[in-house]
């Protein structure tokens, strides 16, 4: 609870275009009281939460979330980083620790990443950790009155690469 504060300032100044509009906007200190409280609830239960650290300050968030009913050995992994801190290698890095952390710690066998067509960072800070590109919904997105395409990754777990 005591990265509340620094959550809602780093959800606030975040580029929203391509993330999920379940992150509300604005977004206040009781979201992050709420969104902590959930974490609290489920960390290692059916997800891995982390928060992203540079400059002794919360710059990003990741999670891997283990899906349910038959889709229960995929998590589905997101992420997000403060601008100022882009092309640094940071979430390179995340997803990698991320990635290790959720195949030891869950009971899943393979982690999906979806992603908004212009979103091509995320496409190679994915690439870059073994995901592969698997399929493209054509016009599967509306964010912000526009319809992009929704590019599907995945990382299994027999074809990790990145804990070796």
């Amino acid at each position: 609870m005591s990265d509340s504060k620094e959550l809602a300032a780093l959800c606030n100044a975040v580029d929203r275009s391509c993330l999920s509009d379940r992150l509300p906007y604005p977004y206040t200190i009781k979201d992050a009281e709420d969104w902590l409280c959930r974490v609290s609830q489920n960390e290692v239960v059916s997800g891995i939460y982390r928060a992203i650290i540079a400059d002794e300050k919360v710059v990003g968030s990741i999670s891997v979330e283990q899906k349910e009913d038959v889709y229960r050995i995929d998590g589905e992994i997101g992420f997000m980083l403060h601008g100022d801190y882009c092309n640094k290698g940071i979430m390179t890095e995340a997803v990698r620790q991320m990635c290790t952390i959720a195949f030891r710690d869950l009971p899943i066998e393979r982690i999906t990443a979806n992603i908004f067509h212009p979103n091509t960072a995320s496409m190679q800070v994915l690439r870059k950790n073994g995901f592969v590109h698997e399929a493209t919904l054509r016009n599967a997105v509306v964010k912000n009155n526009e319809i992009y395409n929704l590019c599907i990754f995945g990382l299994t777990k027999k074809y990790n690469n990145i804990s070796k």
